[in-house]
């Protein structure tokens, strides 16, 4: 993907009409260009900042069904959830693998309690299982999770889940649909919905965020992917419209491999704050949480309570027999789940806690004829992309054409598991490689604490529209997420090969080296 060919494409299209027009680039709206373009359908996608800058790139890394959802009574999410895991293993199995979890049991029911939890969970998977629970011995989760707190244990419950790399997902999604015919547009912000005489809405007046200018696109429908900001562009359309969204964030905590020293996740499935807890193993490190809290609005970049890294800091303590401190965290990262508000259309209170709220997804027509889909979460994108695209297609009268994303296979698949270190590369690993090759400077580490090479900012800058050094150190690659201080060390070295690639001077190597060594530090504990 290049962003001059794409916005040229953009303004080559001129007067005519897109089919969709898609606001926001995280897992919602790119799955939803990945559908539409796939049906045939001429597909445009704009993002005001980098494709998954939001919700998108802070997930919890898991595919999964959602345990919890099932003590909730949900059968219908989890079903679909799990489906839908299965699928994803099954179109990128370069990035989705399974994940093998152990529930602790440390009272005497919590074994037959869980274990029979697990068997339903096993069941509601059908054949899209990822492999079967059972009860293990107090030496058997020992043998699994060696750094697990021994005092009190009774043995534990083992169930399988899948685990991903979120954006590494998200940026082949967004080449799955290119390849497919769509053109898709990061740091392009719309700043004005059109209406037509009818009084419906008839385009989008998008801004380039690098050169600032205006271009009008007219498009059959224009859906709002937005996520946490989906309240701010049906305000665009609908001044008076009630808000959709209670949002809610939670902090992960990024510790060394050494808390976890497994290929074994922890899952506590009760904490004091009514929350599911994780410790899992990604990418050589230890990612612990998450929180549920409930905050006033959204944000880019949203910071971490301290009472919420405390909580983390406290429960993780409990299970991990080297409790994390303070001084231990590499990096923390927040994302903030856009969460329907019970009703679903705004006109209740949600009062209840965000942890209560469903992660089901709501499709929404206004009055002005703006689609907006909005909730579910990472593991059901294929599907809610798949309603949004058939309400879509009603709205504006499209063709008929059938979803085909249930065996798509998601750009650079491969099944391939000896990529090593270039594994979530897929099938592009090898042109990676062959860039280390041709210039042994690529070949080089960017920094010793982590495996990025040199060749994969080239390869970011070239092929994967990445615009900035924070493109490149926290969402193609994930070192800002996995250690904030190495990604700050990095930061120089990125800044020269982007400039190269992108054509930027001194100037905004050093704008850039600041930029994102302030952005960097608020992953750090202050």
């Amino acid at each position: 993907m290049n962003r001059e060919v794409m916005l040229q494409a953009v303004k080559a299209h001129g007067s005519e009409l897109w089919d969709i027009v898609i606001l926001g680039g995280g897992a919602t709206g790119v799955g939803v260009a990945v559908d539409a373009a796939t049906r045939g359908y001429k597909t445009l996608l704009i993002e005001r900042e980098d494709f998954g800058k939001g919700t998108s790139s802070r997930s919890t890394k898991l595919v999964h069904g959602g345990v919890r959802y099932l003590e909730q009574g949900n059968i219908s999410l989890v079903m679909e959830a799990l489906k839908e895991r299965g699928l994803l293993r099954q179109n990128a199995p370069h990035l989705v693998h399974d994940l093998p979890f152990v529930v602790p049991n440390y009272e005497w029911w919590e074994a037959p309690f869980y274990g029979i939890g697990m068997k339903v969970y096993d069941l509601l998977a059908t054949k899209y299982s990822f492999g079967r629970s059972h009860i293990l011995s107090r030496e058997e989760t020992l043998e699994r999770l060696p750094t697990i707190a021994q005092e009190g244990l009774r043995g534990g419950v083992v169930y399988h889940d899948g685990q991903f790399d979120d954006t590494r997902l998200l940026t082949h999604l967004t080449m799955t649909a290119a390849d497919h015919g769509a053109t898709l547009l990061n740091y392009c912000a719309a700043v004005e919905l059109l209406r037509g005489d009818d009084g419906f809405l008839s385009g989008v007046v998008l801004q380039d965020g690098e050169s600032g200018e205006r271009i009008t696109v007219n498009a059959k429908c224009v859906v709002n992917a937005t996520g946490i900001f989906t309240d701010e562009v049906r305000r665009m359309a609908e001044p008076q419209a009630v808000p959709m969204i209670s949002p809610s964030q939670g902090i992960h905590l990024v510790f060394e491999k050494s808390f976890l020293r497994a290929d074994t996740a922890i899952m506590v499935p009760r904490t004091s704050d009514g929350r599911v807890l994780f410790a899992i193993p990604w990418h050589g490190h230890t990612v612990v949480g998450t929180t549920d809290t409930p905050i006033d609005g959204p944000s880019y970049e949203p910071l971490p309570l301290e009472e919420e890294i405390a909580f983390v800091l406290e429960t993780a303590g409990e299970y991990l027999s080297h409790k994390p401190t303070r001084d231990d965290i590499l990096s923390i990262y927040v994302g903030i789940r856009p969460l329907v508000k019970a009703g679903g259309d705004g006109n209740h209170p949600g009062a209840m806690k965000t942890s209560a709220l469903s992660r089901d997804h709501t499709v929404h027509i206004d009055g002005s004829g703006l689609l907006t889909i909005v909730g579910g979460k990472w593991t059901t994108y294929r599907h809610m992309a798949e309603d949004t695209v058939n309400h879509a297609a009603t709205l504006g009268r499209l063709d008929d054409a059938a979803c085909v994303t249930a065996n798509l296979k998601v750009h650079g698949w491969s099944d391939d598991e000896s990529l090593g270190d270039l594994q979530v590369y897929g099938a592009d690993a090898e042109a990676i490689r062959a860039l280390a090759s041709a210039t042994p400077q690529l070949a080089e580490r960017l920094h010793p604490a982590l495996p990025y090479i040199a060749a994969e900012v080239v390869w970011a800058a070239r092929e994967e529209m990445a615009r900035t050094v924070e493109d490149a150190l926290s969402r193609r690659t994930r070192a800002l997420l996995l250690n904030a201080r190495a990604a700050i060390a990095m930061a120089p070295r990125v800044a020269t090969l982007m400039a190269a690639e992108l054509g930027r001077d001194e100037a905004w190597q050093r704008t850039q080296v600041e930029a994102f060594t302030t952005l960097a530090q608020q992953y750090l504990p202050q």
